[in-house]
Protein backbone atom coordinates (compact mmCIF):
# COMPACT_ATOMS: atom_id res chain seq x y z
CA UNK A 1 0.00 0.00 0.00
CA UNK A 2 1.11 3.35 -0.88
CA UNK A 3 1.65 5.65 1.82
CA UNK A 4 1.24 9.41 1.21
CA UNK A 5 2.54 12.23 3.84
CA UNK A 6 0.51 15.37 4.89
CA UNK A 7 2.02 18.52 6.80
CA UNK A 8 -0.02 19.68 8.80
CA UNK A 9 -0.15 23.72 10.79
CA UNK A 10 -0.97 22.70 13.83
CA UNK A 11 -1.34 25.92 15.78
CA UNK A 12 -3.21 27.82 12.76
CA UNK A 13 -6.10 28.64 13.08
CA UNK A 14 -8.74 30.23 15.99
CA UNK A 15 -8.32 27.48 18.30
CA UNK A 16 -5.38 25.29 17.21
CA UNK A 17 -4.31 22.17 18.07
CA UNK A 18 -7.12 21.49 20.06
CA UNK A 19 -9.42 20.78 16.58
CA UNK A 20 -5.83 20.49 14.10
CA UNK A 21 -4.43 17.52 16.37
CA UNK A 22 -8.01 15.53 16.76
CA UNK A 23 -8.69 16.17 13.20
CA UNK A 24 -5.47 14.73 12.15
CA UNK A 25 -5.90 11.75 14.54
CA UNK A 26 -9.25 10.93 13.09
CA UNK A 27 -7.88 10.98 9.30
CA UNK A 28 -5.12 8.82 10.31
CA UNK A 29 -7.95 6.28 11.88
CA UNK A 30 -9.79 6.34 8.33
CA UNK A 31 -7.35 6.27 5.95
CA UNK A 32 -4.37 3.24 7.24
CA UNK A 33 -1.90 4.74 4.44
CA UNK A 34 -1.91 8.36 5.23
CA UNK A 35 0.94 9.65 7.71
CA UNK A 36 1.04 12.98 8.52
CA UNK A 37 3.73 15.54 9.98
CA UNK A 38 2.39 17.62 12.95
CA UNK A 39 4.72 21.35 13.19
CA UNK A 40 3.95 23.12 16.09
CA UNK A 41 4.45 23.72 19.96
CA UNK A 42 5.18 19.80 21.26
CA UNK A 43 3.78 20.55 24.87
CA UNK A 44 0.68 22.06 23.16
CA UNK A 45 -0.10 18.47 20.70
CA UNK A 46 1.77 15.57 23.22
CA UNK A 47 -1.03 15.55 25.45
CA UNK A 48 -3.79 15.66 22.65
CA UNK A 49 -2.37 12.71 21.29
CA UNK A 50 -1.39 10.68 24.21
CA UNK A 51 -4.13 8.51 24.03
CA UNK A 52 -4.15 7.69 20.63
CA UNK A 53 -3.59 4.09 19.01
CA UNK A 54 -0.24 2.71 18.26
CA UNK A 55 -0.81 2.06 14.80
CA UNK A 56 -1.77 5.54 14.59
CA UNK A 57 0.94 7.28 16.61
CA UNK A 58 3.35 5.15 14.49
CA UNK A 59 2.21 7.59 11.69
CA UNK A 60 2.55 10.64 13.32
CA UNK A 61 6.05 12.85 12.86
CA UNK A 62 6.43 15.86 15.09
CA UNK A 63 8.17 19.11 14.46
CA UNK A 64 8.94 21.05 17.56
CA UNK A 65 8.13 25.20 16.84
CA UNK A 66 6.78 27.92 19.30
CA UNK A 67 6.59 30.31 16.50
CA UNK A 68 3.54 31.56 14.95
CA UNK A 69 1.89 33.68 12.20
CA UNK A 70 -0.12 35.59 14.04
CA UNK A 71 -3.66 36.72 12.32
CA UNK A 72 -2.98 40.06 12.77
CA UNK A 73 0.76 39.69 11.06
CA UNK A 74 0.92 41.39 7.40
CA UNK A 75 1.97 38.89 4.34
CA UNK A 76 5.49 40.46 3.92
CA UNK A 77 6.37 40.87 7.68
CA UNK A 78 5.51 37.26 7.84
CA UNK A 79 7.51 36.00 5.40
CA UNK A 80 10.64 38.02 6.37
CA UNK A 81 10.44 37.73 10.12
CA UNK A 82 8.42 33.95 10.43
CA UNK A 83 10.72 31.67 9.18
CA UNK A 84 10.71 29.01 12.28
CA UNK A 85 6.51 29.38 12.24
CA UNK A 86 4.60 26.11 11.97
CA UNK A 87 3.08 27.79 8.72
CA UNK A 88 6.99 28.08 6.89
CA UNK A 89 8.06 24.67 8.17
CA UNK A 90 4.71 22.98 7.17
CA UNK A 91 5.53 24.44 3.78
CA UNK A 92 8.92 23.45 3.60
CA UNK A 93 7.95 20.05 3.85
CA UNK A 94 6.46 20.11 1.12
CA UNK A 95 9.21 22.33 -1.16
CA UNK A 96 11.51 19.53 0.30
CA UNK A 97 9.50 16.34 -1.27
CA UNK A 98 8.92 15.38 2.61
CA UNK A 99 4.76 15.71 2.33
CA UNK A 100 2.86 15.64 -0.40
CA UNK A 101 0.66 19.01 0.90
CA UNK A 102 0.28 21.11 3.92
CA UNK A 103 -2.44 22.43 5.02
CA UNK A 104 -3.00 25.44 7.27
CA UNK A 105 -5.99 27.51 8.91
CA UNK A 106 -3.89 30.63 9.47
CA UNK A 107 -3.32 33.65 7.81
CA UNK A 108 -4.34 33.50 4.64
CA UNK A 109 -2.23 36.51 3.18
CA UNK A 110 0.71 34.99 4.86
CA UNK A 111 0.00 31.79 3.77
CA UNK A 112 -0.40 32.84 -0.18
CA UNK A 113 3.24 34.64 0.47
CA UNK A 114 5.44 32.12 1.72
CA UNK A 115 3.61 29.44 -0.55
CA UNK A 116 4.60 31.35 -3.45
CA UNK A 117 8.14 32.05 -2.40
CA UNK A 118 8.98 28.47 -1.15
CA UNK A 119 6.74 26.37 -3.81
CA UNK A 120 6.76 28.93 -6.49
CA UNK A 121 4.23 28.73 -9.20
CA UNK A 122 3.94 26.34 -12.31
CA UNK A 123 5.31 27.54 -15.83
CA UNK A 124 2.65 30.22 -17.29
CA UNK A 125 0.83 30.74 -14.03
CA UNK A 126 1.41 34.41 -12.64
CA UNK A 127 -0.47 34.08 -9.40
CA UNK A 128 -1.42 31.24 -7.48
CA UNK A 129 -6.12 31.15 -6.77
CA UNK A 130 -8.19 30.52 -3.83
CA UNK A 131 -10.74 27.92 -5.00
CA UNK A 132 -13.48 25.92 -3.03
CA UNK A 133 -16.51 24.55 -4.32
CA UNK A 134 -20.09 25.45 -3.05
CA UNK A 135 -23.17 23.03 -3.16
CA UNK A 136 -26.02 23.38 -5.71
CA UNK A 137 -29.48 22.49 -6.16
CA UNK A 138 -28.47 19.75 -8.27
CA UNK A 139 -26.38 18.41 -5.91
CA UNK A 140 -23.14 18.50 -7.94
CA UNK A 141 -20.44 21.39 -6.52
CA UNK A 142 -19.77 24.12 -8.62
CA UNK A 143 -16.21 25.81 -7.89
CA UNK A 144 -15.65 29.08 -7.72
CA UNK A 145 -12.22 31.10 -7.76
CA UNK A 146 -10.57 33.05 -6.64
CA UNK A 147 -11.65 34.03 -3.56
CA UNK A 148 -9.33 36.60 -1.93
CA UNK A 149 -5.90 35.71 -2.95
CA UNK A 150 -5.73 37.99 -5.52
CA UNK A 151 -8.28 41.38 -5.03
CA UNK A 152 -7.33 42.80 -8.71
CA UNK A 153 -6.87 40.86 -11.79
CA UNK A 154 -6.27 41.30 -15.27
CA UNK A 155 -7.51 39.04 -18.27
CA UNK A 156 -4.67 36.60 -18.74
CA UNK A 157 -4.71 35.79 -15.14
CA UNK A 158 -8.50 35.48 -15.31
CA UNK A 159 -7.99 32.80 -18.31
CA UNK A 160 -5.29 31.28 -16.45
CA UNK A 161 -7.75 31.03 -13.26
CA UNK A 162 -10.24 29.42 -15.66
CA UNK A 163 -7.83 26.59 -16.76
CA UNK A 164 -6.97 25.89 -13.79
CA UNK A 165 -10.34 25.43 -12.21
CA UNK A 166 -11.20 23.05 -15.32
CA UNK A 167 -8.31 21.27 -14.62
CA UNK A 168 -9.35 20.97 -10.52
CA UNK A 169 -12.90 19.96 -11.38
CA UNK A 170 -11.67 16.80 -14.29
CA UNK A 171 -9.26 16.01 -11.48
CA UNK A 172 -11.93 15.77 -8.28
CA UNK A 173 -15.02 15.00 -9.65
CA UNK A 174 -13.82 13.67 -12.58
CA UNK A 175 -15.85 15.35 -14.95
CA UNK A 176 -14.17 15.55 -18.57
CA UNK A 177 -15.72 18.39 -20.06
CA UNK A 178 -16.30 20.99 -16.73
CA UNK A 179 -18.53 24.24 -17.87
CA UNK A 180 -16.77 27.08 -17.20
CA UNK A 181 -17.97 30.44 -16.97
CA UNK A 182 -17.38 34.27 -16.11
CA UNK A 183 -18.80 35.64 -13.33
CA UNK A 184 -20.14 39.22 -14.50
CA UNK A 185 -22.72 41.99 -14.08
CA UNK A 186 -24.85 40.12 -17.05
CA UNK A 187 -24.40 37.75 -19.66
CA UNK A 188 -24.31 39.98 -22.69
CA UNK A 189 -21.00 40.53 -24.68
CA UNK A 190 -21.11 43.99 -24.10
CA UNK A 191 -21.62 43.94 -19.80
CA UNK A 192 -18.76 43.67 -17.92
CA UNK A 193 -15.20 45.97 -17.03
CA UNK A 194 -12.86 45.52 -19.69
CA UNK A 195 -10.50 42.32 -18.25
CA UNK A 196 -14.05 40.19 -18.03
CA UNK A 197 -14.52 41.54 -21.15
CA UNK A 198 -11.26 40.51 -23.03
CA UNK A 199 -10.78 37.44 -20.35
CA UNK A 200 -14.02 36.19 -22.44
CA UNK A 201 -12.26 37.20 -25.84
CA UNK A 202 -9.24 34.71 -24.92
CA UNK A 203 -11.62 31.71 -23.67
CA UNK A 204 -13.99 32.04 -26.46
CA UNK A 205 -10.80 30.83 -28.68
CA UNK A 206 -9.11 28.62 -26.34
CA UNK A 207 -11.19 25.03 -27.49
CA UNK A 208 -9.60 22.89 -24.77
CA UNK A 209 -11.71 24.58 -22.37
CA UNK A 210 -15.66 24.13 -22.32
CA UNK A 211 -16.21 28.15 -22.15
CA UNK A 212 -19.98 28.83 -22.04
CA UNK A 213 -19.79 32.58 -21.23
CA UNK A 214 -20.80 35.08 -18.51
CA UNK A 215 -22.97 33.99 -15.67
CA UNK A 216 -24.77 36.48 -13.30
CA UNK A 217 -24.69 35.70 -9.54
CA UNK A 218 -28.17 34.40 -9.32
CA UNK A 219 -26.60 31.62 -11.55
CA UNK A 220 -24.37 30.37 -9.02
CA UNK A 221 -26.61 27.55 -7.15
CA UNK A 222 -28.01 26.22 -9.73
CA UNK A 223 -25.76 23.41 -10.84
CA UNK A 224 -25.63 24.77 -14.69
CA UNK A 225 -21.68 25.54 -14.43
CA UNK A 226 -19.32 23.65 -12.74
CA UNK A 227 -16.65 26.39 -12.79
CA UNK A 228 -17.30 30.05 -12.20
CA UNK A 229 -14.00 32.42 -12.81
CA UNK A 230 -13.85 35.84 -10.69
CA UNK A 231 -11.02 38.11 -8.81
CA UNK A 232 -10.40 37.51 -5.63
CA UNK A 233 -13.07 41.12 -4.61
CA UNK A 234 -15.59 39.57 -5.95
CA UNK A 235 -15.16 36.40 -5.03
CA UNK A 236 -14.63 36.57 -1.69
CA UNK A 237 -17.59 39.44 -1.08
CA UNK A 238 -19.63 36.37 -2.75
CA UNK A 239 -18.17 33.42 -0.84
CA UNK A 240 -19.26 35.50 2.36
CA UNK A 241 -22.23 36.71 1.97
CA UNK A 242 -23.40 33.10 0.71
CA UNK A 243 -21.56 31.80 3.81
CA UNK A 244 -24.08 34.16 5.60
CA UNK A 245 -27.10 33.34 4.10
CA UNK A 246 -26.63 29.90 4.78
CA UNK A 247 -26.14 30.61 8.16
CA UNK A 248 -28.96 32.58 7.94
CA UNK A 249 -31.39 29.97 6.39
CA UNK A 250 -29.93 27.03 9.02
CA UNK A 251 -31.29 29.74 12.36
CA UNK A 252 -34.43 30.46 10.65
CA UNK A 253 -35.31 26.78 10.30
CA UNK A 254 -34.24 25.99 13.48
CA UNK A 255 -36.41 28.76 15.01
CA UNK A 256 -39.82 27.99 12.87
CA UNK A 257 -39.12 24.46 13.57
CA UNK A 258 -39.49 24.76 17.60
CA UNK A 259 -42.18 27.96 16.92
CA UNK A 260 -45.19 25.23 18.48
CA UNK A 261 -45.71 21.89 19.89
CA UNK A 262 -47.16 20.41 16.91
CA UNK A 263 -44.42 21.63 14.41
CA UNK A 264 -42.07 20.55 17.23
CA UNK A 265 -43.52 17.29 17.40
CA UNK A 266 -43.79 16.63 13.05
CA UNK A 267 -40.06 17.89 13.48
CA UNK A 268 -39.14 14.66 15.35
CA UNK A 269 -40.38 12.94 13.12
CA UNK A 270 -38.63 13.88 9.95
CA UNK A 271 -35.21 14.55 12.25
CA UNK A 272 -32.90 12.83 9.90
CA UNK A 273 -33.81 14.39 6.96
CA UNK A 274 -33.72 18.04 8.32
CA UNK A 275 -30.57 17.22 10.00
CA UNK A 276 -29.26 16.01 6.16
CA UNK A 277 -30.44 19.28 5.12
CA UNK A 278 -28.64 21.24 7.80
CA UNK A 279 -25.78 19.58 6.72
CA UNK A 280 -25.48 20.27 3.40
CA UNK A 281 -26.14 24.16 3.85
CA UNK A 282 -23.76 24.22 6.47
CA UNK A 283 -20.05 26.21 5.09
CA UNK A 284 -18.05 23.44 7.38
CA UNK A 285 -19.17 20.65 5.16
CA UNK A 286 -17.38 22.32 2.30
CA UNK A 287 -14.44 23.77 4.37
CA UNK A 288 -10.97 23.56 2.29
CA UNK A 289 -10.14 25.87 -0.36
CA UNK A 290 -7.14 25.18 -2.57
CA UNK A 291 -4.53 27.15 -3.62
CA UNK A 292 -3.97 26.39 -7.04
CA UNK A 293 -1.40 27.38 -9.46
CA UNK A 294 1.56 26.35 -7.53
CA UNK A 295 4.26 23.36 -7.69
CA UNK A 296 2.92 22.25 -4.80
CA UNK A 297 -0.39 21.26 -2.79
CA UNK A 298 -1.87 23.54 -0.31
CA UNK A 299 -5.24 23.52 1.15
CA UNK A 300 -6.57 26.56 3.48
CA UNK A 301 -9.17 25.80 5.94
CA UNK A 302 -11.53 27.96 7.36
CA UNK A 303 -9.51 30.02 10.49
CA UNK A 304 -12.48 28.96 12.87
CA UNK A 305 -13.26 25.74 11.78
CA UNK A 306 -14.37 22.61 14.37
CA UNK A 307 -12.87 19.34 14.02
CA UNK A 308 -15.56 18.46 11.53
CA UNK A 309 -14.13 20.78 9.09
CA UNK A 310 -10.44 20.65 9.65
CA UNK A 311 -11.05 16.75 8.64
CA UNK A 312 -12.59 18.01 5.07
CA UNK A 313 -9.41 20.33 4.80
CA UNK A 314 -7.43 17.43 4.97
CA UNK A 315 -9.46 14.69 3.06
CA UNK A 316 -8.97 17.39 -0.04
CA UNK A 317 -5.58 17.70 0.26
CA UNK A 318 -5.38 14.11 0.73
CA UNK A 319 -7.12 13.50 -2.75
CA UNK A 320 -5.36 16.54 -4.57
CA UNK A 321 -2.37 14.78 -3.77
CA UNK A 322 -3.44 11.88 -5.06
CA UNK A 323 -4.60 12.71 -8.40
CA UNK A 324 -1.43 14.91 -8.63
CA UNK A 325 -3.08 17.82 -9.47
CA UNK A 326 -0.23 20.43 -9.81
CA UNK A 327 1.08 18.22 -13.09
CA UNK A 328 -2.34 17.72 -14.33
CA UNK A 329 -2.16 21.43 -14.32
CA UNK A 330 1.46 22.13 -15.33
CA UNK A 331 0.13 19.55 -18.43
CA UNK A 332 -2.77 20.99 -19.63
CA UNK A 333 -1.80 24.66 -19.56
CA UNK A 334 1.37 23.39 -21.38
CA UNK A 335 -1.20 21.70 -23.84
CA UNK A 336 -3.42 24.82 -24.16
CA UNK A 337 -0.45 27.42 -24.59
CA UNK A 338 1.06 25.39 -27.15
CA UNK A 339 -2.48 25.79 -29.20
CA UNK A 340 -3.05 29.27 -29.15
CA UNK A 341 0.79 30.24 -29.81
CA UNK A 342 0.29 27.11 -32.87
Amino acid sequence: MTSLTLALDAMGGDHGPLVTVPAALQALKSNPSLKIILIGNQADIDPLISHADSTVLNRIERIHTTEIVTMGDRPVHALRTRKNSSMRLALEQVRDGKAAACISAGNTGALMAMSKVLLKTLPGIDRPALVSCLPTVSGKPVYLLDLGANVACDSETLFQFAVMGSVLCEAINKNPTPKVALLNVGIEEIKGNDQVQQAGQILQHTEQLNYIGFVEGDEIYTGNVDVIVCDGFVGNITLKTSEGIAKLLVHQLKRGLNSGFFVRFLSKLISPRIQAVLSKMNPDHYNGASLIGLRGIVVKSHGNADEAAYLQAINLAATEAKRRLPEMINDRLESILLDINS
